[in-house]
């Protein structure tokens, strides 16, 4: 009788290598498809076709709606930490007025005691005294600090006595950023972008739209490069902006003057191509529970 291979060996009381390979143990590898790359006529917020769209400096498409909600809702969520850390700084202020007074008020009696020769009672045989055996005013304010916390202080072990740790809130930043890039980002810095539909026979029964170069007519798809204008909004493929535009600075659109620092390009998703540049392959770490035969997915880095 042959011997048994490890493969079919499924009684001992750990996972074989083979049987964790079937499980999915490991590094789980999978290249983005179609589906996962946005294409490049999308907002980057709804991931839909655009209605309106605005670009950034960088060359980040969003909608209209989109963006302005967006930094809308940005400049709420400053106001709400605004308004808390003003809230903390009072109550930081009021605190420190009140440990003041507290304090000045245990120098006092201690000062009143030592005068009228009254020798406060002390449990603690390590207490300081002086040559001549008294009491001095920093023993006293010491010792009535340290009474004082003994009284106020928290049991840790009860759980009605646990202290409750204060969360301290930092000053927030008073920027809105932009979404997709994490830059610096103002309304004011939005232009407004206009594509050029292919208004052929061809295309015209198709429900979806296509854009054109208004150049060289060249059909718009991820795989080319594009560039907005800034003054004018007007969208052309990199190599019309690079032969004509940046030589002219003229629009070949409306004939407005333009300038190198206009020209902005725009981001868009990859091609699928390794030649794009864009890592398109997901990664993820199953691991196995111990003891329990279940496998628990943790995201990895992607590659």
């Amino acid at each position: 009788m042959p011997q048994r291979h490890s493969k079919n060996n499924n009684d001992l009381a750990f996972f074989t290598y083979d049987e964790k390979r079937k499980l999915g143990y490991g590094t789980q590898k999978e290249r983005l498809g179609k589906d996962s790359i946005k294409p490049f006529d999308a907002c980057c917020l709804c991931l839909k076709p655009f209605i309106n769209p605005m670009s950034c400096q960088k060359g980040h498409v969003f909608c209209k709606e989109c963006i302005l909600e967006c930094l809308l809702a940005q400049k709420k969520d400053i106001q709400r930490k605004l308004a808390a850390h003003a809230t903390q700084q009072k109550q930081e202020k009021e605190e420190e007025e009140e440990r003041l007074m507290l304090q000045k008020a245990r120098e006092l009696d201690a000062f009143d005691q030592q005068n009228h020769g009254a020798v406060p009672q002390y449990n603690d045989r390590n207490h300081s005294r002086d040559k001549n055996g008294f009491h001095g005013a920093n023993s006293v304010k010491v010792t009535s600090y340290e009474e004082e916390a003994l009284r106020t202080m928290k049991a840790f072990w009860l759980p009605s006595a646990t202290p409750e740790a204060s969360v301290k809130v930092e000053a927030p930043s008073t920027i809105t950023i932009c979404p997709e890039g994490k830059e610096k980002l103002k309304l004011k810095s939005l232009f407004p972008i206009y594509f050029t539909e292919d208004d052929s026979e061809q295309k015209k029964s198709s429900l979806d739209k296509t854009y054109i170069c208004p150049s060289c007519k060249v059909t718009l798809t991820n795989t080319l490069s594009l560039v907005a204008l800034s003054s004018c909004g007007h969208v052309f493929c990199k190599k019309c902006a690079d032969r004509f535009m940046a030589v002219d600075k003229v629009c070949l659109v409306c004939d407005k003057a333009c300038r190198e620092r206009t020209l902005v390009t725009l981001e868009k998703g990859g091609t699928g191509f390794a030649g794009h540049g864009d890592q398109l392959q997901a990664t993820d770490f199953k691991h196995l529970g111990s003891g329990s035969g279940l496998g628990l997915v943790r995201p990895a880095s992607k590659t």
